[in-house]
């Protein structure tokens, strides 16, 4: 079974993520803020792929704040885990975001909220874990 690491501190937006993924893409998903569990749970081998928020406001690791760049550069750089595909998820989509944080945290894809084409997003996330598409 493909697991999705949802990294979100909003939990409204965790849980229509969430119910979107299983509902609609059949995945199994995992929720955390916890920078910690984020790299545990990546280190484990049990997930697939991680969608990142960006701006986290709550995330500590080694009592430094970290926001979803963060984590995925420290991602990125661990051998253990620079295999996993990392999807950045924000509200933040100006013109040239898009590039610029990808640029900057390594992550493999992006995708600006609020979702609003839910297949869409399912196929986007099951196509970043190499997942066959439904037609």
């Amino acid at each position: 079974m493909k697991t999705v690491l949802i990294v979100e501190d909003d939990v409204v937006n965790a849980r229509v993520f969430s119910k979107i993924l299983t509902k609609r893409g059949g995945l199994t998903v995992k929720h955390t803020e916890d920078v910690e569990e984020v790299v545990t749970l990546a280190r484990s081998g049990e997930i697939s792929v991680i969608l990142m928020d960006v701006s986290l406001a709550h995330s500590l690791y080694q009592g430094k704040p970290m926001d979803g760049i963060k984590i995925t550069q420290l991602l990125k750089a661990d051998p253990q885990t620079a295999h996993l595909p990392i999807i950045l998820v924000t509200a933040h989509a100006m013109e040239g975001d898009r590039e610029n944080f990808l640029s900057q945290s390594g992550a493999d894809d992006y995708i600006s909220k609020p979702v609003i084409d839910h297949q869409q997003f399912v196929d986007q996330i099951k196509a970043a874990m190499g997942e066959p598409l439904d037609s």
